[in-house]
């Protein structure tokens, strides 16, 4: 069992007196049978009129944060303790009918999983990059052929940090031969659903080893359902299977769905952007 506590702070820089409309926050952990949240406060300068918290569809949490005080520079503080319970990666069982690809899920999976399937056609850089990984003829077990689409990005496209906002489509990271974390995560998603599985987005939080103390970003990885063993959550940025220093905090069947802050504000043009997130591995 690891126990960790992040502090995240997202902070606004205005050029002048400025009013903030609701902002809706996606930064508190999902709690699952693997993650227990100890502690966590939520601190916003200025001090919001109004806050409530609320459960999505995705059963995510959201705070929705409403202001009447206008500001010149805003912060969004987070910090959370918690437990995060070691469970080996490849501690799963796979049910016998989805051993070996290609496979059906059971009828009443699909009625639930429906969103998280392919929807329309892929395009022909898609599955021209699926056939140089697979050619379709090789015999192959539904976990391998998962792993080696994520291998083949990790190693296949070079890795950057972008600061801008939005996912490039699965076409533009093919043809750049680049992209950040949740661009890679998309990719990922759209070659999988591709191939008939259930796919989902994740945004969350990743604690790098060796050192005590993380200083980084938010990391986005990809989820696939897979019969007998749930949702297992593949980050194709590092070629792995996510583990005990992934922590999840938002799932969606689309990245542009579940950014960790939205919202907008009303003021002078220009404003500056300062995002920090410092993960602490605790004692005991």
């Amino acid at each position: 069992m690891k126990r960790y506590r992040i502090k995240h702070s997202t902070w606004y820089g205005f050029n002048g007196e400025t009013s903030l409309d609701p902002h809706w926050l996606r930064i508190r952990p999902r709690e699952d049978h693997d993650v227990r949240i100890l502690s966590a406060t939520l601190t916003l300068s200025p001090p919001a009129s109004n806050v409530r918290w609320y459960r999505d569809v995705e059963n995510n949490s959201v705070a929705v944060a409403e202001f009447d005080t206008p500001c010149n520079e805003f912060e969004i503080l987070s910090e959370v303790e918690l437990e995060h319970f070691d469970q080996h990666p490849l501690d799963f069982l796979v049910e016998d009918y989805a051993v070996a690809y290609p496979f059906d899920y059971l009828e009443e999976d699909r009625v639930v999983l429906n969103p998280y399937f392919a929807a329309g056609e892929s395009s022909e850089a898609l599955t021209q990059w699926i056939a140089n990984c697979w050619d379709g003829e090789e015999a192959i077990q539904s976990y391998g052929l998962l792993r080696r689409l994520c291998d083949a990005i990790e190693t296949g496209f070079e890795y950057n940090v972008r600061e801008e906002p939005g996912v490039q489509t699965p076409e533009e990271t093919l043809s750049l031969g680049s992209g950040s974390c949740r661009d890679f995560a998309n990719l990922y998603i759209a070659a999988v659903r591709h191939l008939g599985f259930a796919a989902r987005f994740v945004s969350g939080y990743l604690f790098v080893p060796p050192g005590p103390e993380f200083f980084g970003t938010t990391h986005a990885w990809a989820e696939v359902y897979i019969p007998g063993a749930g949702w297992k959550g593949f980050d194709p940025t590092s070629g792995e299977i996510t583990g005990v220093a992934h922590i999840p905090v938002a799932v969606a069947r689309n990245p542009e769905s579940v950014p960790p802050v939205e919202g907008s504000f009303l003021g002078p043009e220009g404003s500056t952007l300062k995002v920090g997130v410092w993960i602490t591995l605790l004692e005991g």
